[in-house]
């Protein structure tokens, strides 16, 4: 795989950042661009492998909301696309294809909550479900005449008929709405979320007949059957046997589910009424995820790690034979554990039962790979830029997916397998105007020693009118995660162009933990979150200040949630004095207090070894609090962004340094969203963020050349 992706990032890279005939007739990049793109997503290719249907979001920044529509391409591209439905300003989201082709199931918000719809041939669309509790990830029943979704729903009502627990749960939720009274109890954890307050509400399965009726909750009780927000989702949870009599799909433990990465893969009758399901992972005490069955129905495939509690462990695709009710016959076989890459989505390849199309990160880039089902025939399929959302036909041998790269936003695109002579075609063309007028330059990748006998890889993105001949000023930017990767890929939130575009060389490394160099570079973080990672940023930035064309006395650093605390780690040591300045967000600053106020403990207690009490040193190690009185001596400024919203690494730890910056005298500024959390996506308040840190970087590393 190594050696196949090397060759892949170096023919993505073969243009050094050499302006592009014509760039001299294009500008560079501004903020509000961003909100001008349009964005695609979520293809789905037909049945026949003929059109594909997607979704394309467009952003009012001024009216400070975004719209949602869905549109059809033909899937050879020799056609314009064409917009099949018309929101009015609410979102048609997550389309998909009838079995037989001639319909499409959508959810949306146009009735006022989200619910799901159909669009018939002929353009009519009609609204299928009406529960008080929304209806959202809806998937087709095998003969068409059934669909299944996800609702949040309170477990106590769950056991009672359809009408009568929806009508309960109407008139709880309404009570809470109207009582002045806002206070929330819990009595176990995990009642938040990301950005949002669970309580006790549980996401729940629910089968009813394409006209909406008959509607029933098949999985009842106080377990969440569907984890669709979490971090072990890789896009559709749950999907029906291939006898369209049972439901399988991704649960969360049964019990400790906040400290537990023991998800399952559990299987519903559509007619159950119990709050017991039948487990069918009962060997794995680590992640299970994603069934899918196999177009003849004869085998399931689904993801699993083997460590338990450790969620950057590597997913392998698993296999099993199974009957058409979804019993397995026999053990899993793994497809994948002999080769070094960790599966992220992935798709049988169609009609037969003999391979799988996947993504996996590998060394800066998000290529589709391909893997025979009894684990031979493992190639890389197509790499460029980033890929994802794949969808495949029963016919044709077609396939669906979206591309990224630092030069482009998603489009929708179609690839016909086997590859050996055929291109994939880009089908949406969402932003064909927009990226005409503007200088996006390419990113090079270059490869740094680190310690251990390795390298490090890194971006590196020269600004728009790049000359060798001056010095530039630098954002070092660090990425998230931390097992993950800055790719040579697209984003809306840290979008490299956008900081390039301001006049800075913008590097990327990809230190120690790492995603897509090996599972052992993911895995050296652990419990090292200072140590080996912190020392390869080092190399990276020794290597950047080397670079000709640098001005090392104007190199700033940024970084969100890992990379937030990285900034953090940066104000306390040494390093500090190599940056005019650092912007860290929503960021990691004392792991003492961010056990005890994060959501999900099994990242905390796994990175530490063991609980806080039990293991005292490891939390204290690497915590940028414990040095946080070299925040006075090194006086690097700092512009800290943290949001009340939250809940993975919560305010205070943003409360805490900045108390600790100020109290020393270090130039500081403390920005916060009380209505955003780990993100910040509000169009409107995008663009402020925006103009607050690159006003921060402006001021303590001017842009442009000398």
């Amino acid at each position: 795989m190594i050696a196949l992706t090397r060759a892949a990032v170096a023919s993505a890279a073969l243009l050094v950042l050499v302006l592009s005939a014509g760039a001299a007739d294009k500008r560079p990049m501004k903020v509000e661009d961003l909100f001008a793109f349009n964005r695609a997503a979520a293809p789905q290719i037909s049945p026949d492998g003929k059109t594909v249907v997607y979704q394309v979001t467009t952003v009012d920044l001024a009216a400070n909301k975004s719209s949602t529509a869905l549109w059809l391409a033909p899937a050879d591209g020799k056609g314009e696309p064409k917009q099949l439905t018309d929101p009015k300003g609410k979102k048609d989201m997550n389309p998909r294809w009838s079995p037989d082709g001639e319909r499409v199931l959508f959810e949306s918000t146009r009735s006022g909550s989200a619910q799901l719809w159909v669009l018939t041939a002929d353009g009519a669309v009609k609204q299928i479900t009406d529960i008080s509790t929304g209806a959202g990830s809806g998937i087709w029943a095998p003969d068409g005449k059934s669909v299944a979704f996800v609702s949040s729903v309170y477990p106590e009502f769950s056991e009672k008929p359809f009408a009568e627990s929806n009508k309960l749960n109407k008139e709880k939720d309404d009570e809470i709405e109207k009582s002045p009274v806002k206070a929330k109890t819990f009595s176990r954890l995990f009642y938040r979320h990301w950005d949002d307050y669970v309580g006790d509400k549980r996401q729940h399965l629910f089968v009813c007949k394409i006209d909406g009726t008959n509607c029933r909750d098949v999985t009842p009780g106080d377990r969440d059957a569907n984890p669709t927000s979490t971090t072990f989702s890789s896009g559709d949870d749950f999907t029906f046997t291939p006898d369209g009599r049972y439901l399988v799909f991704s649960a969360v433990p049964e019990k400790e589910e906040s400290w537990s990465t023991n998800y399952d893969l559990c299987r519903v009758s559509i007619t159950n009424t119990s709050p017991k399901w039948e487990t069918l992972t009962t060997d794995n005490k680590a992640a299970d995820s994603g069934p899918k069955f196999s177009a003849s129905g004869k085998k399931l495939a689904w993801r699993a790690q083997k460590k338990a509690g450790y969620e950057a462990d590597k997913w392998d695709i698993l296999v099993a034979d199974c009957k058409s009710d979804g019993t397995l016959t026999n053990k899993p076989f793994s497809v994948t554990t002999k080769y070094d890459v960790s599966v992220g989505e992935f798709v049988w390849t169609g009609e037969y039962d003999r391979a799988f199309l996947f993504t996996a990160d590998a060394e800066g880039l998000a290529p589709i790979f391909m893997i025979q089902a009894d684990g031979a025939g493992f190639k890389t399929e197509y790499a460029a830029g980033a890929c994802g959302s794949l969808s495949t036909s029963r016919q044709r041998n077609m396939l669906a997916f979206t591309e990224t790269t630092m030069y482009h936003p998603a489009e929708v695109k179609t690839y016909w397998w086997p590859g050996d002579q055929a291109k994939p075609v880009e089908v949406s063309k969402v932003n064909e105007k927009l990226l005409a007028e503007l200088d996006l330059p390419k990113p090079e990748s270059v490869e740094v020693p680190v310690e251990g006998n390795v390298n490090m890889q890194m971006w590196i993105l020269k600004p728009p009118g790049f000359d060798a001949k001056k010095k530039w000023p630098v954002a070092f930017l660090v990425h998230g995660g931390p097992q993950g990767a800055w790719e040579n890929s697209w984003s809306f939130r840290w979008n490299p162009q956008a900081w390039a575009a301001q006049g800075y060389v913008v590097a990327l490394p990809n230190p120690r933990g790492s995603t897509g160099f090996g599972q052992k570079f993911v895995d050296e973080i652990t419990g090292d979150w200072g140590g080996k990672c912190y020392r390869d940023l080092i190399a990276g930035l020794d290597f950047v200040e080397k670079l000709p064309y640098v001005d090392k006395d104007r190199i700033g650093s940024a970084g969100a949630s890992f990379g937030g605390y990285m900034m953090d780690w940066f104000a306390v040591n040494d390093i500090a004095k190599r940056f005019k300045c650092l912007i860290t967000h929503c960021s990691v600053w004392n792991f003492e207090s961010m056990w005890g106020t994060t959501d999900e403990l099994w990242f905390d207690e796994w990175e530490h070894g063991g609980l806080p009490w039990e293991k005292p040193q490891k939390y204290a190690e690497f915590s940028p609090h414990k040095k946080a009185g070299n925040l006075g001596k090194y006086k690097t400024p700092m512009l800290v962004v943290h949001n009340d919203l939250d809940f993975r690494c919560p305010i205070g730890q943003g409360h805490e340094l900045f108390t600790a910056l100020q109290r020393q005298g270090v130039p500081s500024r403390f920005v916060n969203f009380p209505d955003e959390g780990h993100w910040v996506l509000k169009p409107q308040n995008s663009a402020y963020w925006h103009k607050e840190v690159f006003a921060w970087l402006k001021k303590y590393a001017p842009p442009g050349p000398k």
